[in-house]
């Protein structure tokens, strides 16, 4: 009897071991199934982390007019709306555009976590702007962290990255230039490129700090996408330069003289400004950029060359006018995109009225933005990415409604 209990024993061990195995697998399978997408499994998407020359500030206009608004505008009061039920910003002031650069399709998904304003470091004071770190207050977090979140359920096959030019402090210095030439006399011109709150941005000193803040948050996007699950060999990181917005002097369709350059064009810069910005500021930006993804050693880094990519078609250049100096009535009109500008105007606290907005100047606008948009989807090279020096190949749209661009 006791051989025929313990057989008994051992059929009902057995048969709990079975029950418990085959639960195990299913629940695995289950786990298996509910997080499907992720590290090198999944839909493939492109991320874009940053500041606002990624996130689609200006984005919402196409040329520019000073006629009514609505004759440029190409996406309406929602442009910036990125919450679920397009209804408002899931972080206020961070104008991630409709028409970003990071929406490639052609079956390859886009997530815009990039802000206006963002420097490498979160700043959390009178607004949000998250930076390229790991800041965690509330519901309130940096790029970093929320990409590491995003990449650990979805296949991020590339992150593209813009940073570093408010680092530099683009905005006040754009400020300090447009400034100096308001207030100055052609007889008398007041240069911004020698004021003392400028020239600090450009040291030595300066330029080196903000290359290792630059690289610090090129590695955090790294350590992001470890944390989340992915090998580098599953992504690809993609730091982009920044564009020249403006011509050198020689290149402006207004004179210096009298207020037409800002009143007319919003492009209020003296030419030997003009020229410092193209041969010395943004350069120097640039490179402090590049020689940051560099620094950095990572073997799944490509850069993009993106500085000359709106030559011809920059803010107040001579190749290029205003809608009712080229003759057209609508942005939709037959080559309005070859005929005006990608860049938005320059606007001032005391001239601007909506529905424009002073954040909006100099940046991207809507073609600007589908420029860079063909830049990325053609550095994304179908899931294989590459750099590469980006530039206009031609005229015309293409047949997705996007300016014509090469990279080479």
């Amino acid at each position: 009897m006791s051989h025929v209990f313990a057989a008994r024993g051992v059929t009902r061990r057995t048969g709990v071991l079975v029950a418990l195995a085959v639960l195990c697998s299913l629940a695995l399978q289950h786990s298996s199934a509910a997080r499907a997408d992720g590290p090198g499994a999944g839909a493939p998407w492109v991320a874009s982390v940053g500041d606002s020359y990624i996130s689609g500030e200006a984005g919402r206009w196409a040329g520019s007019t000073n006629n009514s608004s609505s004759q440029v505008d190409a996406l309406g009061s929602t442009a910036y709306y990125d919450n679920a039920s397009n209804s408002a910003e899931q972080i206020s002031g961070c104008h991630r555009s409709k028409s970003a650069e990071v929406y490639v399709g052609g079956g390859v998904n886009g997530v815009n976590l990039a802000c206006s304003g963002a420097k490498t470091s979160t700043s959390d004071g009178d607004s949000f702007k998250p930076g390229l770190d790991f800041y965690a207050s509330g519901a309130k977090q940096g790029q970093a962290l929320m990409l590491q979140g995003f990449a650990a359920t979805h296949n991020v096959k590339m992150v593209n990255v813009s940073i570093g030019g408010n680092n530099f402090n683009f905005a006040s210095v754009v400020q300090s230039c447009v400034t100096d030439w308001l207030l100055s006399p052609s007889w008398w011109k007041d240069y911004c490129n020698d004021d003392s709150s400028v020239t600090a941005n450009f040291t030595a000193s300066n330029v080196a700090a903000q290359t290792t803040a630059i690289k610090n948050g090129i590695l955090n996007i790294r350590t992001a996408m470890a944390n989340a699950g992915y090998s580098a060999a599953q992504y690809t990181i993609v730091v982009q330069d920044y564009e020249s917005p403006i011509p050198s002097g020689s290149g402006f369709r207004y004179g210096e003289s009298g207020y037409t350059r800002q009143s007319t064009g919003g492009c209020g810069f003296w030419n030997n400004d003009a020229n410092w910005a193209n041969a010395t500021a943004l350069p120097t930006i640039n490179n402090a950029v590049k020689n940051a993804a560099a620094q950095t050693g990572l073997s799944n880094l490509k850069v993009l060359e993106l500085q000359s990519a709106f030559n011809g078609r920059r803010l107040c250049e001579n190749t290029v006018g205003l809608l009712e100096e080229k003759g057209l009535s609508s942005w939709t009109q037959a080559g309005a995109v070859d005929k005006t500008e990608w860049v938005n105007e320059i606007r001032t606290v005391s001239t601007v009225f909506g529905p424009y907005q002073v954040q909006e100047s100099l940046h991207p606008n809507y073609w600007g933005q589908l420029a860079l948009r063909s830049c990325v989807r053609q550095a994304y090279n179908n899931g294989t990415p590459r750099g590469g020096t980006c530039t206009i190949a031609g005229t015309g749209l293409t047949a997705a409604g996007e300016p014509k661009m090469g990279l080479n």
